[in-house]
């Protein structure tokens, strides 16, 4: 379900949508309730048999107009259709009025106008928007008439800077039709931004010729955008209705597609400011970016990474030192004390074994030859070896050994004791 809006915005939409859609309507009706304001405006009703629709005909409008309006006159009004939006209420914004069944012309005009209506000619899906950016602009005019001028003043003073193509047409009399056909079809060969199709103002038959059909097929069959600016404010051709835009008059056309150039440069100038103001926010934003970036770096760059692994490095090699000096101490003292240990060890077991061995002499001296049988003991030597007297066979050579006696022996008979 959509978001509920005001009054005052749905109105604004309203005459938004009417306002663009219904901006030339040509209505015939009766004329009903008639009053001239003191203002110099006209207010009426116009109705038929099942209808009715407020009209207004400003002060200016109404001074164009050659009769007095009566109750119950049968008319053709053209105009557009306002909205006022406090009220809610439309209305049809009259710009001329005319009595019905004023004329042949009038007639043929009505009759071209279903005619052309019913192809679609008037269609809003067949106008072409007008460029905002008018570089070249070619008009479809005469040489020598009054609107050429306006045109060219109202140019020069909004916007000199544009191109301006005339093609000298012959915009009223015999032949004009033909020419102005033709000239829109060349126009739309000069790669133009727009065409301008025009002339002054003059009689509904000065105008005649922007009533033809062959005109408006050139107008319809134009892939450049058209503007038709024929004749005064009041004045209406069929030409208004197949271009993609209609002026009120030549000047007013100028005034529409071209801008206006001390606007331009207002804003132009506006626009300078605003990006010289968004360019310092801009760039304030950036600097102070670059500069939290260079405080960023300075945290992350290499020198610092280096200080602060330099900065590791100096604390680990300190932890490393104290521990290795301590393990150091540790093991020194260890190496001390195995020291103290393997001396003091060292001397026992050396006193042990000075001991041993003194007891060993002893025993040793206590049982050589020398000191037991002196004169009866003797080694039994064999082949240079000392040998046991048991293993000596019978036949066996063998010495029989002193300390200062060789005594060479055969076995020649053996005995145990066993």
């Amino acid at each position: 379900m959509n978001e509920p809006q005001s009054v005052s915005s749905l109105n604004n939409q309203i005459k938004s949508l009417l306002e663009s859609t219904f901006l030339h309507v040509s209505v015939e009706g009766e004329i009903s309730r008639p009053t001239y304001h003191s203002s110099g405006h006209l207010y009426f009703t116009l109705k038929d048999a099942d209808s009715s629709i407020s009209c207004v005909m400003f002060k200016g409008n109404t001074k164009s107009l050659k009769f007095q309006v009566e109750e119950g006159m049968a008319v053709v009004i053209h105009g557009s259709i306002s909205v006022f939006a406090p009220r809610g209420s439309y209305q049809i914004n009259c710009l001329s009025l005319e009595p019905a069944g004023s004329g042949a012309l009038a007639k043929a005009y009505e009759q071209l106008k279903v005619k052309l209506s019913a192809k679609g000619y008037f269609d809003a899906t067949h106008k072409k928007a007008i460029p905002k950016s008018i570089h070249h602009i070619a008009l479809v005019t005469s040489g020598t008439g009054a609107a050429l001028q306006d045109m060219l003043r109202v140019a020069t003073k909004r916007w000199p800077l544009v191109k301006i193509t005339l093609l000298d047409t012959l915009v009223q009399g015999e032949g004009a039709k033909g020419a102005i056909a033709h000239n829109i079809a060349l126009a739309d060969t000069l790669d133009a931004d727009v065409i301008i199709v025009g002339r002054g103002g003059g009689s509904i038959e000065d105008l005649w010729a922007f009533n033809e059909e062959i005109v408006a097929d050139a107008l319809f069959g134009c892939k450049t955008p058209i503007v038709s600016a024929v004749g005064h404010e009041i004045d209406y051709v069929i030409s208004d209705f197949v271009a993609d835009l209609r002026a009120p008059t030549p000047s007013a056309a100028m005034e529409m597609i071209l801008p206006d150039q001390s606007e331009m440069l207002m804003r132009i100038d506006g626009l300078m400011e605003q990006m010289n103001s968004l360019f310092s926010r801009v760039l304030h934003t950036k600097m102070e970016s670059l500069a939290h970036l260079k405080i960023q770096f300075t945290k992350r760059s290499m020198d610092e990474k280096l200080s602060l692994w330099r900065s590791e490095i100096n604390m680990l090699t300190s932890q490393y030192d104290e521990r290795i000096g301590i393990l150091l101490r540790e093991k020194i003292q260890k190496l001390l004390h195995l020291q103290e240990q393997i001396s003091f060890q060292a001397k026992q077991n050396l006193a042990q074994k000075e001991q041993n061995l003194a007891s060993y002499l002893i025993a040793l001296r206590s049982k050589e030859p020398t000191h037991e049988l002196k004169e009866c003991y003797a080694q039994v030597v064999k082949e240079g070896k000392k040998i046991a007297l048991e293993k000596i066979d019978i036949e066996d050579i063998f010495e029989l050994q002193t300390p200062h006696t060789i005594l060479k022996a055969k076995a020649i008979s053996k005995r145990s004791s066993e």
